[in-house]
């Protein structure tokens, strides 16, 4: 007879990332063990969303939170996760119970954001169930980055992930940014 897998009710233990300029939203389900114990998004050392955002990106891959915090804002990528809190058995997604959905007007007020993607299954499922109605915008599902999802290959996560360069911020985007008056830009 297997032992029965225990789960804990986990809240969620950080911030979003995002700021007015973000145009794209991508969520997680919920911070891994790894991640929690590190503090910050995909903390897992195997997990690949880093490199892959960095590589589309045209950018070195982040080491620091602080790194991976500038990044995503420069790219006008926000981050988060669906859930608030759930039971969860360590990192298997498809042990989630009782979960309770973070308010995505929380960043849909202050940014403009275009699209949302899902970075795995479990969390555009969660998506669709617990904020699509409240949000009015339906979600990309992309797939897992994390370590346990072997089956996709890393050039088939930078082809599914590249599909977000339609949003990332462009070169004038930057120069913006930096409180330039956007039509000096176009001034020679």
């Amino acid at each position: 007879m297997a032992a029965k897998k225990e789960t804990e009710y986990i809240t969620h233990a950080f911030e979003p990332v995002f700021d007015s300029h973000s145009k794209i939203l991508m969520l997680g389900t919920m911070p891994s063990p790894k991640s929690r114990e590190n503090g910050f998004y995909y903390g897992h050392p195997r997990n690949r969303f880093w490199k892959v955002i960095a590589d589309v990106c045209k950018e070195p891959i982040p080491e620091t939170i602080e790194e991976k915090k500038a990044l995503a804002l420069k790219h006008g990528i926000a981050i988060w996760d669906v859930l608030a809190g759930c039971e969860i058995h360590g990192a298997d997604d498809a042990s989630i119970k009782n979960p309770t959905p973070n308010d995505m007007h929380r960043i849909l007020d202050y940014a403009p954001i275009e699209q949302i993607y899902a970075t795995g299954t479990k969390a555009a499922q969660l998506y669709r169930r617990y904020c699509e109605a409240q949000t009015g915008m339906e979600i990309i599902q992309l797939p897992s980055t994390s370590p346990a999802n072997c089956r996709t290959s890393y050039e088939q996560l930078y082809e599914a992930y590249a599909g977000i360069r339609l949003y990332l911020r462009s070169d004038i985007h930057d120069k913006r940014r930096k409180s330039q008056p956007f039509n000096s830009i176009f001034k020679k």
